[in-house]
Order: C-alpha cells, then sequence, then structure tokens
C-alpha cells in the first residue's frame, strides 16, 4: 500500500509539472488587437504576436495561452523595432541607458563610430571597438548598440598632429592593423567623416586601401562625404568610385546639399547614384528629416585656415547666411548658445566675417571646438531623397543634443512627411526605419516582423505621434509611442522607461 502511494504522489508531480499544449513558458508575451506592419513594405494586417525566449514565435489570429502574459496594442500600429544607423547616442549612453531622446521616438538600435569618429565607453581614452563591446556588455542599456571602425579615429592614432598630408603606405598599413583589429571584434566596417580634420587631408587611395579590408570581412562603408557643399558632386562621385574600386556596399551619410546654389539638384544626385546602382555597386543613404545640419563652426572656412579672410566671406555668403548659423556649445561663451551669428555680432558690435575668424582662431589655439547649427539644406531636396527607395531614416543624433534631431527625427518623419504633409505613405516610411537600414547593416534577424526575428518592437498611435525639439528649445522628447520591446524585454511602456536592460552588442552578420 505504501508503495502504491509512492507511484501515485511521483505520478501527480510529473503531470503537474509537465506543459501542455494550452500552457506556456513565463517568457511568453501575448501582444493583441495591434494593427501589425511587418517592415516589409507590404500592406498590413490585423492580428497578435507571440514573443517568446526573446524571439517572434507566432504572428497571425492568435488566442493567449494558460498562464500568457498579454499586452493590447488597442489597435495602434505595431511595427519592428526604428534602427537608427547613423547615431551618436553612444556617448552618454552608459550614464542614461534608458534615454528619452531614443525611447520616446522608438529607436530600439543605434550604430555609432559614424563620420568616422568612435568615443571611449570608459573612463579611459578609446583604445578599440572590443573595448567598448566589452563596457556595453557588462553595462548594458535598454537598447542595442553596433559599430563601424572610425576612419578619423584611426589616422589621429597614427598620425597624431601630423596629420595635414596624404598618409605613407606605413602608415596606412598601421590603420588598417587597427581596422583589421576592429572588424574581428565584429565591426560593421569601415565609416568616414571624409569633411573633418583629419581624414580631410586624405585622399582616395587611402580610403579605398581600407575599405578592401572591410571589404574582405564582408563588412560595409558608410561616409560622411568630403563636401556636402561646394564640391559634393565631386564627392558623390568619389563614394561611387570607392564603392567600385573596393568592391563593397556604400551608404552616404546624412545625405544633403548644404548650400543654396546647389538647392534643387538632388534629382541629379540621385539619377547619379541610380546609374552606379545599374552598374551593380549597392549604394544607399541615410538622412534625418530637418533643414540644419550640426557640426563645428570650422565647416564654414573651407581652406581651414582662419585668418583666410576669402574663404571666411565665402562661408557666410555662399554656403551659410550668418542668420542661420545658431550657435550650440560654445565652451566659454555659454550665453551663445541659442543664438545666431548675426545676432553676436551685432550685440557685440563686430562684422560677423571677423567675429567667425576671431572665434576660430581662438578655438584652435586653445584646441577645443565650437558646435553651431546651419540651417542651409532645401526643403525640396530633403523630400526628393527622402523618396529615393534607397534612403533609410536616421537621426545623427546624440542624447539630449542642441540639434532636435536627437530627440525627434523618427517622430517627425511619421508626423509631418507622412501624416501631415504625404510625402510618404506610412507602409514605406516604416520600411525606411527598419529592414532597410537592417538589410544595409547587413543584419540577419532584425528589422521585420517575421517569425524566428529578435522581437524588437514599437507600438505607436500614427494619429497622435508627434516629435516636439525646436531649433531654439530641442530638448523635448516625442509623444505617440506607447510601448517598446527590445528582445523580448518591455523597455518603454509609454509612460516611462521599465528599468529593463536587454540591449545587446549587434556584431556583423548578427
Amino acid at each position: 500500500m505504501q508503495k502504491l502511494i509512492y507511484v501515485l504522489i511521483a505520478l501527480f508531480i510529473f503531470t503537474g509539472c509537465s506543459e501542455t499544449p494550452e500552457q506556456v513558458s513565463s517568457s511568453s508575451v501575448l501582444i493583441t488587437n495591434a494593427i501589425i506592419y511587418d517592415g516589409s513594405g507590404g500592406d498590413p494586417i490585423t492580428g497578435a504576436i507571440r514573443i517568446a525566449d526573446g524571439l517572434i514565435s507566432e504572428i497571425g489570429n492568435i488566442s493567449p495561452l494558460e498562464g500568457e502574459e498579454t499586452f493590447d496594442a488597442d489597435g495602434k500600429v505595431l511595427t519592428p523595432g526604428f534602427i537608427d544607423q547613423h547615431s551618436h547616442h553612444d556617448q552618454g549612453l552608459l550614464e542614461n541607458p534608458a534615454s528619452p531622446s531614443l525611447l520616446e521616438q522608438g529607436i530600439t538600435t543605434i550604430v555609432a563610430g559614424l563620420d568616422g569618429f568612435a568615443g571611449s565607453l570608459t573612463e579611459a581614452d578609446y583604445v578599440s571597438i572590443e573595448e567598448n563591446m566589452k563596457a556595453f556588455e557588462a553595462n548594458p542599456a535598454a537598447i542595442n548598440l553596433a559599430y563601424f571602425g572610425p576612419h578619423n579615429t584611426y589616422r589621429n592614432m597614427v598620425m597624431g598632429e601630423d596629420h595635414v598630408r596624404y598618409a605613407t603606405d606605413e602608415e596606412i598599413g598601421q590603420m588598417k592593423t587597427l581596422l583589421e583589429a576592429d572588424l574581428e571584434a565584429g565591426a560593421l566596417g569601415l565609416a568616414t567623416g571624409l569633411e573633418y580634420v583629419p581624414a580631410l587631408y586624405s585622399n582616395t587611395e587611402e580610403v579605398v586601401e581600407l575599405a578592401k579590408v572591410a571589404a574582405a570581412h564582408g563588412g560595409r562603408y558608410s561616409s560622411h562625404i568630403r563636401s556636402e557643399d561646394i564640391t559634393a558632386m565631386d564627392a558623390f562621385a568619389e563614394a561611387i568610385t570607392i564603392a567600385r574600386e573596393a568592391n563593397i556596399p556604400v551608404n552616404i551619410s546624412h545625405i544633403k546639399l548644404a548650400m543654396a546654389s546647389l538647392h534643387g539638384r538632388a534629382p541629379e544626385v540621385i539619377a547619379m547614384l541610380n546609374a552606379a546602382r545599374a552598374e551593380g555597386l549597392e549604394i544607399t543613404a541615410d538622412q534625418y528629416p530637418y533643414d540644419g545640419w550640426n557640426s563645428g563652426l570650422q565647416l564654414l572656412v573651407l581652406s581651414r585656415d582662419f585668418y583666410d579672410r576669402e574663404s571666411a566671406e565665402f562661408g557666410l555668403t555662399s554656403i551659410a547666411d550668418p542668420s542661420m548659423i545658431i550657435f550650440g556649445r560654445h565652451p566659454r561663451k555659454p550665453d551663445y548658445t541659442g543664438k545666431t551669428l548675426a545676432q553676436v555680432a551685432e550685440e557685440e558690435s563686430r562684422d560677423p566675417v571677423f567675429l567667425l575668424m576671431s572665434l576660430l582662431q581662438e578655438a584652435e589655439r586653445d584646441d577645443y571646438g565650437i558646435s553651431v547649427i546651419g540651417r542651409n539644406i532645401g526643403t525640396s531636396d530633403i523630400e526628393e531623397f527622402m523618396t529615393w527607395e534607397h534612403t533609410a531614416i536616421a537621426s545623427d543624433g546624440g542624447i539630449d543634443g542642441r540639434h532636435p534631431r536627437g530627440q525627434g527625427t523618427f517622430t517627425r518623419v511619421l508626423s509631418s512627411y507622412v501624416r501631415e504633409q504625404g510625402v510618404l505613405t506610412l507602409t514605406e516610411a516604416i520600411r525606411k526605419m527598419t529592414s532597410l537600414p537592417a538589410k544595409s547593416l547587413g543584419f540577419k534577424n532584425r528589422g521585420l516582423i517575421e517569425e524566428g526575428y529578435i522581437a524588437d518592437l514599437v507600438i505607436f498611435d500614427p494619429d497622435t505621434v508627434q516629435d516636439h525639439g525646436t531649433y531654439e528649445d530641442p530638448i523635448q522628447y516625442s509623444t505617440g509611442i506607447h510601448a517598446v520591446w527590445v528582445g523580448g524585454e518591455l523597455v518603454w511602456d509609454g509612460e516611462r522607461e521599465t528599468g529593463a536592460r536587454p540591449g545587446r552588442i549587434i556584431r556583423r552578420a548578427d
């Protein structure tokens, strides 16, 4: 009799612990009542998505399982998480791992190292992408992070102050070694900022040699091209040359024409890029939806000789008018913030050209930078580039940055360019924020709502989603994003970040 009791107890324990088809593990979540845009550019469906163990496990007309957590989308739009393929939100990310700059516009993945620069994620000086990846994995954020190998950083490490010249073969070899190490760690490829010092002094051959290293690893090339103003057409042609000679996919960062005399020539640029694609070259672009760039004041002096009055005058007459140059950060003159160069010149009774030169001379002498916003990008060109089928949406922004793009790029596209102006359909805008950047970056299991894909997801209301940052008051966060999941974990619940930190490093071919 006692033996029978033991058998019955064992049978009860076994059957009680077994999982029937109607039960599910605690890691399962069902998102119901959603209008699902899968990111491919196809028509939406109404239904549900099941998340299990961080992956999308089922899509369609699904009933909840016993004990399963559910989330009611309430008829709102459900999409893949937005991928910011040109971002500077990595700086300060470990101190602010769930920044509303990111989560409140639906961003689930950022890519860093762009413009050819990478900063350190540790208190030490920058060493390598691998060290940054280790720092992130030891202290993950709410969102995912990927890197490109940074050309400008390599050039600084190899050439130091002696960079106002072409690199020697030996120096290029040392840069290749640094890039090889970063590619081995999982960098997506090579990124350049050819309009910036020290890469400004490189030649095409140097970049091609480095791009060939990235290509040999199956990597990509992303470039802030050599000019976005006076020699922009030549700069686009150079990017195409690099694609051809290195046999590598090329992405043109924050594509624009930032000079009044170039406004309206976007169709010409697109025709050039389409011809390259017809040749078999994989050329893409990314873009932010604003008429102003954010960079260093020195870009207005093309010669980079800050005693060259002729070059400074050209910058303020042909590139950007003083009334359209807004100070972002001046480390010694915080009262300049938000004012235009014209306003400061008037307040100080100074000639704008002389003011520009003197500010840059002092900054060069004492080794600091001055950031400005230049509002000289043509509106029609923004729309032309945005509607090119190979242009993705990207912020080029930072956490609580002085440019509103850091807080509002993705929501601005959804509100202004989709809902209000109809420049893009909602379906196409979502594709440009999800599957298009995923493909451009080489991601294998992100950017689409498909079974087996990682559950980076966003719910938003297309009727109310809105950016709020302005050039005058940029640090205003977006609204209308109702939920964000990263790797199947809820990181934003529509009102606040949840405390979850599921962000991962995404390595090449992940």
